[in-house]
C-alpha cells in the first residue's frame, strides 16, 4: 500500500498515477456532464468525461516528454498542456448557440473549458485542488441556479412581440401601458415593411410573476391597429 502511495504522489510518470490520473478525470468529467445531461444540454456525461480525460492525458504526456528525453531542448511541460485551453475553445464555441437574438449554451461552454482545467490540474498530481474545483463548479451549476431564481424571481426576462399594420415611427404610447402594468422594458427591437406597411416591435421586457399580461394586452389592442401581439422568450423576426 505504501508502494502504490508512494507511485501516486510521484513527480514523475509511471503506470501507477497516470491510470489513476485518468480514472480520476473520467470521474469529475462526468459528473459534470451528468449535470449538464440533467439540464437537457446535449453535451453530456461522455462528452464531458472525454474531455477532461484528454486534457489529463496532454498534461501526462506534457510532463513525461520532457522527462524521458532529456536530450530534447526547450522541453518545457506545460507546452502540449498549453494547447488544451486554446484549443478546447473549439468544442465551447460549439456548444453555444445563437438564435434570433437569444443565446444558450454559455454555462455548458464554460463548463467544458473548465472540465478541461481540471484534467490539466489532475495530470500535473494537483489530486486535491482538483477535487476541490470539481466540486466547486458543481456547486456553481447547481446551488448558484438556484439562488439566482431566487434573486431573480422578480424580475423574469421575456419578449413581447408587436404587429402592427402601419408604419409607426413612435412607440411612447406602447411604453406607457407597459409602465402602467408595471413592465420595464430593458431594450427595444423594430423592425419596417414598408412594402406591405407593417411595423414590428420586439420589445424586451421584465416583470414580476404575478404580472398581468392579459390585462396589458388588453389595452394594447384597444389601441388599434394590431395585427398580432405576442409573448415568447426568444425574438422573432
Amino acid at each position: 500500500m505504501d508502494y502504490i502511495i508512494e507511485m501516486l504522489y510521484a513527480t514523475g510518470v509511471n503506470p501507477v498515477n497516470s491510470v489513476f490520473k485518468l480514472l480520476l478525470g473520467l470521474v469529475l468529467g462526468a459528473l459534470v456532464g451528468l449535470e449538464r445531461r440533467q439540464k437537457g444540454q446535449i453535451a453530456g456525461m461522455r462528452t464531458f468525461a472525454l474531455i477532461c480525460m484528454g486534457a489529463t492525458l496532454a498534461m501526462i504526456v506534457s510532463i513525461y516528454i520532457p522527462e524521458e528525453y532529456l536530450g530534447l531542448k526547450n522541453g518545457d511541460p506545460g507546452r502540449i498542456a498549453a494547447q488544451v485551453i486554446s484549443g478546447i475553445g473549439f468544442l465551447g464555441a460549439g456548444a453555444i448557440i445563437q438564435s434570433k437574438g437569444s443565446v444558450r449554451g454559455l454555462t455548458t461552454a464554460a463548463g467544458i473549458w473548465m472540465t478541461a482545467c481540471l484534467g490539466l490540474a489532475v495530470g500535473a498530481g494537483m489530486y486535491l485542488v482538483a477535487v476541490i474545483a470539481g466540486v466547486l463548479v458543481l456547486i456553481v451549476l447547481r446551488l448558484f441556479e438556484l439562488w439566482e431564481k431566487r434573486l431573480l424571481k422578480n424580475a423574469e426576462q421575456k419578449i413581447v412581440r408587436l404587429k402592427l399594420d402601419c408604419i409607426v415611427r413612435d412607440a411612447g404610447k406602447y411604453r406607457d401601458v407597459f409602465r402602467k402594468y408595471h413592465v420595464h422594458i430593458s431594450d427595444e427591437l423594430v423592425r419596417y415593411d414598408y412594402t406591405a406597411g407593417v411595423t414590428t416591435f420586439n420589445f424586451m421586457v421584465r416583470s414580476s410573476d404575478d404580472t398581468d399580461f392579459v390585462g396589458l394586452f388588453g389595452r394594447i389592442h384597444e389601441m388599434g391597429g394590431v395585427l398580432s401581439l405576442t409573448l415568447a422568450n426568444e425574438v422573432n423576426n
